[in-house]
């Protein structure tokens, strides 16, 4: 075996290579556990009018039941998913994925709103642990040139299991009634451990920091790159903003970047609230509206197509022309189209499904464009942190939009008053983002060397022994 002369370096190593067959599985392996997270997520939507039914529930009792999972994910993102620090990614997603199946098998047999509430606020608690993870593992495993592309193409996952939780509901709950989507939103994340288990590897900087055993980490490097010869005291190194270690909470409220960070915060709970309340409310009005199980399916999954579609528009858009006027402009589009749905219901079915599509566009588009949005807002050394809690500040919103929706609905609101109604939130977040890029947008530029020096790298050496100089 021949010395290792100099310490593989993260994460140089990923970027100044071609992507391996290994750095796809594994990227893959996080995209399907994002997909089941969007399957479990939206399949409830499906099958809350016929629980409503079945158990002679009124339309308001199901506002809980839908935030119930987005409390869980909110404590799951905020609470649970900060133990990959101390356990590693690989254990917080097979323990999280597990949870989550099990809770989702156990609500086959729930028999009160009590139960059922429970169960989904744990499986909430699941998915909220393994999201986080999911994305950090895939930035770890992508270089820095495709970083932004594969962190989206997982994104699109979960977006592809809302419609997938569309086909299935319209072709199961007919036959085989309700419980048969928690079936499979149970069966398919406890068929999905055992490849976790064999496929997913430790994040390699979590087992640098740790100083596990050098030749596990190194066979971690060589499955990436199977020219890389075999060593017998392997060293490694990490940059120090690539160390995985978090920024304090309290950088995020510095003097000049305070209010941005609260703007965030609001934008994020708006767009969270319109997308949960269009979501989980959809299917059940138009049922209520009479109008069958494919079109309800059809309509809702429009949505999520949507959102899909304008991911690979507004992203260019944002490097190209702009991230703050790109954003700006997109949820004040979704503000004119949201209410158009709201006239659509009374129009011809196309109108109504156009209309779908476009507020899709707009509300599940500008989430996915709002998380880059953070991104280009927090310097490096922060953006864990910031992009963290912006996502957990903002399910308050997600949490709190259904509940408004069913208590409108509860007072005999019609279909298009609601829908009027979640267009104003959209027009105020498009106005606090293009206040947001005149605030912020020339200005970051000109302090970017101020607000986010460069540090030098810290290296993290693990010796033969285990031991970290």
């Amino acid at each position: 075996m021949s010395l290792q002369a100099r310490p593989l370096q993260l994460p140089d190593f990923v970027d100044e290579r071609r992507v391996s067959p290994f750095q796809y599985v594994v990227i893959t392996l996080c995209g399907l556990v994002m997909f089941i997270d969007g399957f479990d997520t939206q399949a409830i939507s499906y099958m809350a009018p016929h629980i409503a039914e079945e158990w002679g529930l009124s339309r308001q009792v199901l506002g809980p039941i839908f935030s119930s999972a987005l409390v869980g994910l909110m404590v799951g993102y905020l609470v649970l998913s900060p133990l990959s620090d101390r356990f590693g990614h690989k254990r917080v997603i097979v323990v999280a994925t597990i949870g989550f199946g099990v809770c989702t098998l156990a609500a086959v047999w729930a028999g009160s709103v009590t139960e059922l509430m429970v169960l989904r606020f744990l499986t909430g608690l699941g998915l909220g642990a393994a999201a986080p993870s999911c994305v950090a593992m895939t930035g770890e495993f992508s270089p820095k040139r495709l970083r932004a592309t594969f962190v989206l193409v997982i994104y699109c996952g979960f977006s592809l299991g809302f419609v997938v939780a569309g086909l299935a509901a319209g072709w199961l709950i007919p036959v085989y009634g309700w419980r048969s989507m928690f079936w499979i939103g149970a069966l398919a994340p406890l068929a999905l451990v055992p490849l976790l288990l064999r496929f997913l590897p430790e994040s390699p900087v979590f087992m640098i920091r740790r100083g596990h055993d050098p030749q596990r980490i190194h066979q971690v490097f060589r499955r990436m790159d199977r020219s890389l010869a075999p060593a017998q005291a392997p060293t490694f190194a990490v940059e120090a903003e690539d160390s995985g270690r978090r920024a304090a909470l309290s950088s995020l409220f510095t003097r000049d970047r305070v209010l941005g960070t609260l703007l965030l915060w609001f934008i994020f709970a708006i767009n969270l609230a319109e997308f949960y309340a269009l979501q989980s409310w959809l299917p059940t009005i138009m049922t209520g509206l009479d109008y069958d199980m494919s079109t309800v399916v059809t309509a809702t999954t429009l949505t999520t197509v949507g959102g899909i579609a304008a991911a690979f528009v507004t992203g260019p858009a944002m490097d190209r022309l702009g991230a703050y006027g790109t954003l700006g402009v997109v949820y004040l589009v979704g503000f004119v189209f949201v209410a158009l749905t709201g006239l659509a219901f009374n129009a011809p079915l196309w109108v109504l499904l156009i209309a779908n599509f476009f507020a899709g566009c707009c509300i599940s588009g500008g989430q996915k464009s709002l998380i880059a949005l953070a991104a280009v807002f927090y310097p490096a050394s922060m953006r864990s942190t910031g992009v963290g809690w912006a996502l957990g500040i903002g399910r308050i919103g997600g949490i709190l939009g259904p509940i408004v929706i069913g208590a409108a609905l509860g007072a005999n609101w019609s279909a298009s008053a609601v829908f009027y109604a979640m267009a104003v939130p959209m027009l105020v977040a498009g106005l606090a983002v293009l206040f947001l890029g005149r605030r912020y947008g020339t200005r970051k530029n000109r302090t970017a060397a101020v607000a986010d020096p460069v540090e030098p790298a810290t290296t993290t050496v693990a010796s033969q022994d285990g031991a970290r100089a």
